[in-house]
């Protein structure tokens, strides 16, 4: 039996067209078959860049998503909220709105 498979930070760097491949390749031989935990910094709508084939992805999140939870986390990480507290680091200030003048 499989054990369960954990990829972190998935989508921080692009991957290169044979990495992508290699990666639809674990995840399709998983697929129904043992678990997998994937965090990601990217929107799934985001995840045909990152694999350089908007095609690739979409069989990817298809056997990804099926039988899936997903847990979207919105907000600072932990690292920048500790960060922020000790004042080592400022929050960004928000952008102005564009108006226009009629």
């Amino acid at each position: 039996m499989f054990g369960a498979t954990l990829i972190d930070e998935l989508g921080y760097l692009p991957l290169e067209p044979a990495a992508a491949h290699l990666f639809f390749q674990l995840v399709s031989r998983r697929y129904e078959r043992a678990s997998m935990l994937i965090t990601s910094n990217r929107p799934v709508g985001e995840w045909g860049h990152v694999f350089g084939d908007a095609v690739a992805a979409t069989a990817i999140l298809d056997r990804l998503l099926h039988h899936s939870q997903v847990i979207t986390i919105r907000g600072d990480s932990y690292r920048l909220r500790d960060k922020r507290r000790s004042g080592l680091l400022q929050k960004a200030a928000a952008p102005t709105p564009i108006t226009s003048e009629s």
